[in-house]
């Protein structure tokens, strides 16, 4: 967070060299009077300098957006992004011409892009922001992929009569499973081991 406290004849003026000292503007900020100051006679005996505290306003989704184009531009490929917000949940739709990078195999790149992602619009957010990263409708065709896959491992399970681990997923994608066999009544799902590497069991009712 950063702030300065500035000085001025008035507290326009103070807040002028708090802005330049900041380089920023007044819309960015939040100003703090400290002291309104005090002409005093003939504007000089017994005058005293008005005080401000200018503190620049953060926007966590900025910032976010700022981490996500300086590492696709690391990454060589550079991306534009739209944002969505829906209460405390924010999307980033991300395009490009090699976006394929930022998807990485089975989404473990832009699973991990997710998670720092998150942490750093929640270092600057003062309510728990959930960040959720797509390109290219991933997301979307990822969750049909989970259905399929949460449906065929369920029989597997019941064929076999023996539990069925999944690879490890992050909780969003968890959700997709545990929902998609909700309804089954012949398989129990939960969550086992702890993250990065937590997954799902589905287990047969017996």
């Amino acid at each position: 967070m950063k702030q300065v406290t500035a000085t001025g004849q008035t507290v326009e003026e103070a807040v002028e060299s708090a802005l330049a000292q900041l380089n920023t503007t007044k819309d960015r900020t939040d100003v703090a009077i400290i002291d309104e100051g005090k002409k005093g006679i003939f504007g000089i005996f017994g005058s005293r300098p008005a005080v401000v505290k200018v503190t620049v306003i953060i926007d966590p989704i900025e910032e976010a957006k700022k981490f996500l184009l300086q590492v696709s531009e690391q990454m060589g490929a550079p991306i534009d992004i739209e944002t969505r917000r829906d209460g405390k949940q924010i999307l980033f739709v991300m395009t490009g011409e090699k976006i394929a990078l930022l998807i990485g195999k089975r989404g473990q790149t832009l699973n991990s892009l997710q998670y720092l992602t998150q942490l750093i619009i929640n270092r600057f957010s003062n309510q728990y922001l959930t960040v959720i990263l797509d390109a290219e409708d991933y997301r979307n065709r990822r969750n049909d992929t989970l259905i399929q896959l949460a449906h065929r491992l369920a029989l597997k399970a019941v064929k076999t009569g023996k539990d069925v681990a999944l690879e490890p997923m992050p909780s969003y994608e968890r959700k997709v499973i545990h929902t998609a066999l909700s309804d089954n009544k012949r398989v129990k799902t939960f969550s086992d081991g702890s993250d990065p590497h937590r997954h799902i069991v589905i287990s047969p009712v017996k």
